[in-house]
């Protein structure tokens, strides 16, 4: 059995068999995304060191930077206590965002509105070949 047998993958809007994976930029470990993971996905991060994510929209395996080249090189590993969510503690290419940010977490409640607070740091037009 794999690594990814000792954890308990959940059903996502469908699909089953997935963890939730949560990412941490390693030096300043600000929070850059979440995502999923299949069994395929997580074996594909350990055995390459870049993060592999499986994504519930497109329902397939996907390499994080693979239209971007925003890649994530993955350090570490962290399981959480129930065996369900992991965190992958990378170093950041880019951005993580498709919205052209560093973090998907650009915006945070200020006086019960929406507020963003950090700027794009790449143009997704470009990056993913929209016009």
């Amino acid at each position: 059995m794999g690594l990814f047998g000792h954890l308990k993958a959940r059903n996502v809007d469908g699909t089953g068999g997935l963890v939730t994976v949560v990412v941490q930029d390693r030096q300043v470990r600000d929070v850059l995304m979440v995502a999923y993971a299949n069994e395929e996905a997580f074996e594909k991060t350990l055995e390459t060191g870049l993060a592999h994510y499986y994504s519930t929209s497109r329902k397939r395996l996907w390499l994080k930077g693979e239209e971007s080249g925003n890649t994530q090189r993955v350090h570490e590993v962290l399981v959480d206590c129930d065996g369900d969510a992991v965190v992958y503690v990378v170093d950041q290419k880019g951005g993580a965002c498709h919205t052209g940010h560093r973090t998907c977490f650009f915006r945070r409640v200020e006086d019960g509105k929406l507020a963003q607070f950090q700027d794009i740091v790449f143009d997704p037009g470009k990056a993913y070949g929209r016009k």
